[in-house]
């Protein structure tokens, strides 16, 4: 059984890198922020504790707490989704879904104790999301000076 400072641990790890990754998209005023990330990092990572903690519970064998994880992915699909629209001739909020995506991966690692993972892979997102931003600014900056 988990104890309860792990429990806190991994409750408290959860909303902050979620709420680290909603932070850098909150400042580029994208539609799912700080809020919604450190929500979703959380109840990822709830769902896998308490999947844990039932199969740990039970002796017969026949629970499978990895079933919760498909539920979590398949989940996120349909917020994802709802982050996805379409804006004249582009199709906005796809890096939102994705990050919403990564972000209940995220919780779900630390929901089984992966913390090392959880933090490199918070790190190599915001990163990425960083590095996408500039890219962005410095293609705008071209296309005024043509």
């Amino acid at each position: 059984m988990i104890s309860e400072a792990e429990l806190v641990i991994r409750i408290v790890l959860a909303v902050v890198f979620g709420a680290v990754i909603g932070l850098e998209r909150e400042m580029h005023s994208k539609p799912a922020g700080l809020r919604t990330h450190a929500m979703v990092c959380l109840g990822a990572c709830l769902f896998t504790i308490a999947s844990i903690a039932f199969a740990m519970g039970t002796n017969s064998g026949l629970v499978d707490p990895s079933r919760v994880a498909a539920g979590i992915v398949t989940g996120i699909g349909f917020l994802g989704a709802g982050a996805i629209f379409r804006d004249e001739n582009k199709i906005r909020g796809l890096t939102t879904a994705a990050d919403l995506w990564l972000v209940a991966a995220i919780g779900l690692a630390i929901g089984i104790g992966y913390y090392l993972a959880a933090a490199i892979s918070t790190i190599v997102t915001l990163a990425v999301l960083y590095s996408g931003t500039i890219w962005k600014k410095r293609k705008k900056a071209k296309q005024k000076k043509a």
